[in-house]
């Protein structure tokens, strides 16, 4: 096995031999120059940890944590166990095993982490750009949707935050914290703005949609305004009103409640025009259909189509007449 070659020299030693040779022990962490050095967090499994141990070719280099949270290094017989702890405390129990060992003695260790991998954080979702990163230093929920590139204009209400639970012994399961995006944004209260160390998924749901088709004059999906109702009217005003020859009655196509298809449902659109009937609300997903005065409704084909297609296609899609 190679040996460092000051074997058994103590770190006072070390400091002598430097003054009268005119050098000094290196001070870049790592020796290569151009590294990186992190925030100071907690370890974890595939961290990238750089060491420098003065006069040590050896260890005076880059090492990764295994996926165990181990650390192997040349000339140690056991490997040690370093997941959980910062580069101070890292760096004081390879100086015991050096010691333990009698590879060196009274060595001088430093440690500093150059790359993490154990601190992802996704963010999916309604955001410009989703993406993975590793949260240093202190990263909290807004900085997570910035780097994301900001919420899409198709955000709905509520961000989800979850979070596993890796705490040893615990069982596997995950915390979901609900915050509102008018809270995030809007809100003085820091508490909205939750810290993240590591391990979450940011997921942005979409807002939910409905689809208005047939005799409009802008046929399309539509994102419906977080808590108010979207009723037929705010849905004719959306598909910028209806097209000339539209009939009296409309037609709502809804997700059966047991799946398997839609429902139909008849709407009084020209009482419901002239405020002698009320308004009806719609909900997530419903298709407004507006045929044309004579009277034909929509084939199972076409709603399966606009139900599939989503927001993009919606907009093209081809009027039932």
């Amino acid at each position: 096995m190679v040996q460092c070659p000051v074997k058994h020299l103590g770190a006072v030693a070390i400091l002598l031999i430097a003054a009268i040779s005119g050098t000094a022990p290196a001070q870049e962490v790592g020796g290569a120059g151009g590294s990186t050095v992190l925030p100071s967090e907690m370890v974890g499994p595939n961290d990238l940890i750089e060491m420098m141990v003065p006069y040590c070719p050896e260890l005076s280099r880059s090492f990764r944590v295994d996926a165990d949270g181990y650390l192997t290094l040349p000339l140690l017989k056991r490997p040690i166990k370093v997941a959980g702890l910062r580069p101070p405390q890292i760096a004081k129990k390879i100086e015991e095993a050096l010691t333990q060992e009698q590879v060196l003695t009274d060595p001088i260790v430093t440690t500093s982490v150059i790359e993490y991998r154990s601190r992802p954080v996704n963010v999916i979702g309604a955001v410009n750009h989703p993406l993975t990163f590793q949260a240093t230093g202190q990263t909290t929920l807004l900085d997570a949707i910035t780097k994301a590139g900001g919420f899409s204009p198709n955000v709905g209400t509520n961000v989800l935050v979850i979070t596993k639970n890796t705490e040893a012994g615990a069982k596997p399961e995950n915390t979901v914290r609900v915050i509102a995006v008018k809270s995030l944004t809007a809100s003085a209260d820091p508490g909205y703005n939750v810290e993240l160390r590591g391990g979450e998924e940011i997921r942005v749901p979409e807002a939910d949609k409905i689809f208005v088709a047939g005799n409009v004059n802008r046929p399309g999906a539509y994102t419906m305004q977080g808590g108010e109702d979207t009723t037929v009217i705010k849905a004719l005003a959306l598909s910028s009103g209806l097209a000339p020859y539209a009939a009296k009655e409309a037609y709502i196509y809804r997700v059966h409640p047991g799946g398997g298809g839609r429902d139909e449902l008849k709407v009084p659109l020209n009482l419901i025009m002239k405020r002698k009937a009320p308004d009806t609300a719609l909900r997530a997903d419903d298709i407004l259909y507006i045929p044309d005065n004579n009277g034909k409704r929509m084939t199972s084909k076409v709603l399966s189509q606009i139900a599939g297609v989503g927001a993009a296609a919606a907009a093209g899609l081809v009027i039932y007449r």
